[in-house]
């Protein structure tokens, strides 16, 4: 499987050989790593997706739904801007917000076809991620030439674990329209493959292809490149990309915890602790929270580090549920190591992606479950990732196993 797409001029080849394999973005869905959900239906060219843009989008989309409850396009224009600004504020209940304006056209008018797409995006917001493939399956059955719809199939296949339907839905996607959704899906299959130079150059191009007038999306990709440079040990690259992700769209919370990483990756870790607190105190997350509590434990500051890991548990089990982050929270603070293992493998029957199997991996090595562990950990590795957390665990089990037989 190959994509070979020209730009500018310059023939660049971005090659997928034998992707037929099994591999998020992490999306810590840290990443849900795919471009910003909305990139299709915010009309960029007569708005802007600034902090004040966006906000003045859902202003103006509201008062026109409430004098007319049906109108498909305010809806979707709502929704796209309600999607942005959750990801920028860390207020996972706008996509409630979105996702009912949708149901409301959907429920008058079933066929609004730029709704029923709209929704498939909220739902992978929301980590519903077989409802969002069900919705994007029924707006690609409608308009199977429409790109926009395989980005969406593709990206809940990936987060489930279903690679094989993902690369053929992202394959498609490209043949289709070349365009930054396109190239930034390429990036992150690279990744997955541990192939961070070739992930990086596809990121660099779904840059390009970013309309100007589209600082929230620049912003995300100048942090995506941000973070490709830091697994590459570029750390003052990483730092310009994430200072270019904070002057196109201040306080973005990837450019802020990016920069925060880099500080903590120099050994500056008062340096870290301080932009740590500050995207905290503007977008709280559990893993800013779990950071911050692991870098006060390493100063000794107990007492803050405690309010900090009860702020991360607390987010992961009932603010933004997550069980597979918050069984590998346990894990590594060996907290509650059985709920942890039930916790992982409750998420794992249902979804296999490699991160899911790492959690999962991890806790049963919490748990003296050697054989279980390196069982997970296989299935964790078996895209050839280098995301560092799941080498470090890989190489704790791998040491456990050496002392066992050596």
């Amino acid at each position: 499987m190959a994509w070979l797409e020209s730009v500018k001029g310059n023939v660049v080849a971005i090659v997928l050989i034998g992707i037929v394999v099994a591999v998020m973005v992490r999306a810590n869905v840290q990443k849900l790593a795919s471009p910003p959900a909305g990139a299709k239906a915010l009309d960029t060219t007569r708005t802007t997706t600034s902090r004040q843009g966006l906000q003045r989008t859902i202003d103006a989309m509201q008062d026109r739904l409430r004098h007319s409850p049906t109108d498909a396009e305010a809806a979707v224009s709502l929704a796209d801007a309600l999607l942005r600004q959750a990801r920028v504020s860390a207020n996972a209940g706008l996509a409630a917000v979105a996702e009912q304006a949708l149901l409301r056209v959907l429920k008058d008018e079933p066929l609004a076809y730029d709704a029923r797409r709209m929704l498939a995006a909220v739902y992978l917001s929301q980590h519903r991620f077989r409802d969002a493939i069900r919705e994007a399956a029924r707006a690609r059955d409608e308009r199977p030439a429409d790109d926009w719809n395989y980005g969406v199939l593709g990206d809940g296949h990936l987060e489930i674990g279903e690679y094989d339907e993902a690369f053929a839905a992202f394959q498609r996607m490209m043949d289709l329209r070349p365009t930054a959704g396109a190239y930034a899906r390429a990036a992150y299959a690279f990744e997955l493959r541990g192939q961070l130079e070739r992930a990086l150059e596809a990121m660099r191009l779904s840059t390009d292809a970013t309309a100007p007038n589209d600082p929230e999306s620049l912003a995300w990709h100048h942090a995506q490149m941000g973070d490709l440079q830091r697994q590459l040990g570029n750390l003052d690259a990483a730092e310009l990309e994430y200072r270019w992700a904070d002057r196109t769209f201040p306080d973005h919370p990837f450019a802020q915890i990016g920069m925060a990483r880099v500080q903590e990756a120099r050994g500056d870790i008062h340096g870290a602790i301080a932009a740590y607190e500050a995207a905290m105190s503007r977008s709280p997350s559990p893993d800013v929270a779990e950071k911050l509590g692991d870098l006060y434990a390493a100063l000794g500051r107990s007492q803050e580090a405690s309010r900090q890991f009860a702020l991360a548990e607390a987010g992961w089990r009932f603010d933004t549920p997550q069980p597979a982050s918050l069984a590998r929270f346990l894990a590594d603070h060996d907290l509650k190591i059985a709920e942890a293992v039930r916790l992982a493998e409750r998420t794992a029957a249902d979804r296999q992606d490699i991160f899911t199997e790492d959690a999962l991996a991890w806790c049963y090595f919490k748990a003296g479950r050697l054989a279980d562990a390196e069982a997970a950990m296989k299935r964790a590795r078996r895209t050839g990732t280098k995301d560092r957390s799941i080498l470090a665990h890989a190489a704790a089990i791998e040491a456990q196993r050496r002392g066992m037989t050596g």
